[in-house]
């Protein structure tokens, strides 16, 4: 595949996922990186922090092709608009960059992601809010680091075995996270934030969700929250933790989803935290 004057690699069907989902996201990493370097201008979606650029689209496309030529009965879900119904009843998730606004202003904390989840759905025939995740890769390409677990392979950083910063309570561990401003004028979402973020012995908030729970489940950060993630900004992360053998939650307040990641002690601390402020009607 040639976009502009930079060629991704076609890869092989015979890949297993493991092996597809690294590649895929190795892929669109460089291919965006080598986007940027080359001079690129941002686009507002939702806010001034929330943009897109062409980096976004054409490696979104490239690992769309990709699946289509090489998984052609999954489904596949991406950020920047793709959407293919499968039939095999599993779904591929694509972050092409995860962290754009870092992307465009420099930085290295960004990443692309990919998951690959099953088709749930309740007994109303809905998606559920928090689907089962089978594999789960994020690749930051200026590092040079890529985590990759899921269901039947342990989580690793560039092939070495992570187990995650231990089972510590919160009070004792770093907490990462994320609340976009505007947020913290609505009592929903701040009084929520502030009962978790208080509760922890120190905060990051780097902008890059995936590269924070890569960080997670290398033990580099002790727990992560945030509310109202998208699926391919929660499951490549969520199958690396869980695979590192952390824990997962997500919990519901004031009408919005919280999204929890770490050590057992400390998910059940911030979800406990997160559930203790007043309900609002």
């Amino acid at each position: 595949m040639t976009t502009g004057r930079h060629t991704a690699t076609e890869l092989d069907p015979s890949l297993d996922d493991y092996q597809l989902a690294s590649a895929l996201v190795r892929e669109a990493g460089q291919l965006a990186l080598l986007m940027r370097m080359g001079g690129l201008q941002g686009e507002r979606k939702t806010s001034v922090s929330d943009v897109v650029t062409a980096a976004d689209h054409a490696a979104e496309a490239y690992v769309l092709e990709q699946l289509r030529r090489c998984r052609p009965e999954d489904g596949i879900l991406g950020e920047e608009g793709a959407s293919v119904a499968g039939t095999s009843g599993r779904t591929w998730v694509i972050d092409p960059v995860d962290g754009t606004y870092n992307f465009l202003h420099g930085s290295t904390y960004w990443c692309s992601a990919i998951a690959l989840k099953r088709d749930d759905s309740d007994h109303g025939g809905n998606p559920v809010a928090d689907p089962d995740v089978l594999l789960g890769a994020i690749y930051q390409p200026e590092l040079d680091k890529l985590w990759l677990g899921g269901e039947e392979r342990p989580a690793t950083l560039n092939g070495e075995a992570i187990t995650g910063s231990g089972d510590l309570p919160v009070g004792q561990i770093s907490a990462a996270t994320y609340i976009h401003p505007t947020w913290l004028a609505d009592p929903r979402a701040a009084m929520p934030w502030h009962a978790a973020a208080v509760s922890a012995a120190s905060l990051r908030m780097f902008g890059s969700g995936s590269c924070d729970l890569g960080r997670v489940a290398d033990g580099e950060l002790g727990c992560w929250f945030q509310h109202s993630c998208p699926e391919w900004d929660w499951l490549p992360g969520k199958a690396i933790v869980r695979a590192a053998g952390g824990d997962t939650a997500v919990v519901q307040v004031n009408g919005l989803n919280w999204f929890v990641a770490g050590g057992p002690t400390a998910v059940h601390e911030l979800s406990a935290a997160l559930t203790s402020v007043p309900q609002f009607a």
